[in-house]
């Protein structure tokens, strides 16, 4: 099972999730007031952090992710059905970064933060770096599955 570079692949993509979930996807700036952009909401940058807008749904897409991940690891026997798996958790990895932008479109148009000022941080690129990742290891597991298909064959 490890031994799979697949195996690999899509144990750095849910290393890459998990990251995600506890680093700021952006920082952004209204005036004197920082605000971070985290899986978990929008929250103040102050002594005591805030919870200015709750993003619930990152985070039930970002544990979604990480948890069919480590399902398609283990499912090694299945190729067929690890592919279509990894297919879905690539689209839902594009959901997610879809949904990040909603949010920050949403952020951007209200009228509590004029002026809004927006920095990315390096972990908004990680699920970016994940859905290649995945990609590769669909690559990987097709042609796994046609190595066994063509050994099927000389029996």
């Amino acid at each position: 099972m490890i031994q799979r570079i697949q195996t690999v692949y899509l144990l750095i993509v849910a290393g890459l999730f998990i990251a995600v979930m506890f680093l700021p996807i952006a920082v952004l700036q209204s005036g004197d007031n920082l605000y971070s952009l985290e899986v978990t909401g929008l929250n103040t940058i102050k002594q005591s952090s805030e919870l200015a807008s709750p993003t619930w749904s990152l985070m039930v897409i970002d544990i979604i992710i990480i948890l069919m991940t480590f399902v398609i690891v283990f499912m090694y026997k299945k190729r067929l059905l690890q592919i279509r798996l990894c297919v879905f958790n690539a689209l839902l990895m594009v959901g997610f970064y879809a949904l990040i932008g909603f949010y920050l479109w949403q952020i951007g148009k209200s009228p509590e933060l004029p002026d809004m000022e927006m920095n990315i941080r390096i972990s908004a690129a990680f699920p970016l770096i994940a859905i290649i990742l995945n990609y590769l290891a669909i690559r990987n597991i097709g042609a796994d599955e046609a190595l066994i298909r063509s050994l099927e064959r000389l029996r």
